[in-house]
């Protein structure tokens, strides 16, 4: 369960890092929004002094500062309203798109706004009278104030992708290492299996009314048929039309000759035989693996049911046990590779079983039932 863990690190890892450099730059870019927002409003303020001086001028008065702060603005909108509200002047305002509508009556509704938002400076005009500059964020500021999300969705497919790649990458060395395995281990039986035959068949001709000796030939054959599912680990078998409950009755007849007489083994199946594309040698290898890690949950003693039978259109085969049940935490994880929860074990059966089914057979498997003290349930659909 070591690299199993190390990828849950890694992820989780890359997760709080996106998440702090997310955090990061919202808080950042709040500082930059907070403080590009106040240094408009003091432009504002300047602008609205502007113009106060500019309607309170005399004959006197040198109106080329004046103008000249006043015609800088050229980034943020604003609409000068009088003390009912009617525009007066507007600068800046954006009409891309409003083609045909009535500009008066936008420039209005706009300065409503922004006053009923609080973005105005009032210009006192004396006895009495007034004007507000409503004025809005420019075009930089909004942008400034949308980027971090932008910035943290691009982190966020970053995290993914990268997630992505580390899983896809770890399946592909686990899955050359099945591989590998397997084949070498096919390829090391072969050679004392070859040998063990010759010696069986020595035996026969020198011992022809030997009870056990037949029973030895069963055995050996037994191991040949295991490196030749081994051999085929990696590619892909072609499957041929098979009888579903000659390969199910397989399994039964070889369980039920090595489990103890206190586990019963069933088979329940139509009539009607059930003809499936299957690689039978792998399929019967699935099944026996259901059947002997039912053995170890009952301890020993119990019942296991295997039942075959057409539903909607599938063919359906049920393995259920008596056993000590799955915790319901640990029931998503029964098909992972490296989980078990046994003392001695490496976690590999029920994560190749679903391979077979899955990638060669295009079915599936999985937990329809347990309850922990009662027994399990496992289902293969195909």
């Amino acid at each position: 369960m070591y690299w199993t863990d190390r990828i849950r690190q890694v992820k989780i890892v890359l997760v709080a890092l996106a998440v702090i450099i997310a955090v990061a730059s919202l808080v950042v870019s709040q500082y930059l929004v907070h403080d590009l927002a106040e240094e408009e409003r003091n432009k504002m303020e300047v602008w609205a002094a502007a113009m106060r001086s500019f309607n309170m001028a005399d004959e006197n008065t040198d109106l080329e500062l004046v103008l000249k702060v006043m015609n800088e603005n050229h980034t943020i909108p604003l609409v000068v309203v009088d003390r009912q509200g009617e525009p007066i002047q507007e600068r800046n305002l954006s009409f891309a798109g409003r083609v045909g509508q009535d500009s008066v009556a936008y420039i209005k509704t706009k300065s409503s706004a922004l006053h009923n938002a609080g973005h105005y400076i009032r210009i006192d005009l004396g006895e009495g009278d007034y004007n507000d500059v409503c004025y809005d964020d420019s075009l930089m500021l909004k942008r400034l104030a949308v980027y971090p999300y932008v910035q943290l969705g691009v982190v966020m497919i970053f995290v993914v992708i990268a997630i992505f790649a580390l899983l896809t990458s770890k399946k592909s060395e686990q899955n050359k290492v099945w591989v590998g395995l397997s084949k070498e281990t096919a390829h090391q039986l072969g050679t004392p299996i070859s040998s063990l035959m010759a010696w069986t068949e020595m035996l026969k001709e020198t011992y022809p009314d030997d009870d056990l000796i037949p029973e030895m030939d069963k055995d050996v054959k037994r191991l040949q048929l295991i490196a030749e599912r081994f051999s085929k680990i990696g590619s892909l078998p072609e499957p041929v039309p098979s009888s579903l409950t000659e390969v199910l009755s397989h399994v039964v007849d070889y369980m039920n000759r090595r489990t103890s007489n206190k586990v019963q083994i069933s088979l329940v199946c139509p009539e009607d035989d059930i003809i499936v594309k299957m690689n039978a040698q792998l399929f019967e290898w699935v099944i026996e693996n259901l059947c002997k890690n039912a053995v170890d949950a009952m301890e020993g003693a119990g019942s296991i049911t295997l039942n075959a039978f057409r539903e909607s259109g599938k063919v359906i085969i049920e393995i259920a046990d008596t056993g000590k049940g799955i915790a319901k935490k640990n029931i998503k994880n029964v098909f992972r590779p490296g989980f078990t929860t046994k003392q001695r074990g490496w976690g590999l059966g029920l994560s190749l079983a679903k391979r077979i089914v899955e990638e060669y057979h295009n079915g599936r498997i999985f937990v329809k039932a347990s309850e922990i003290g009662k027994g399990t349930v496992f289902r293969i659909e195909f």
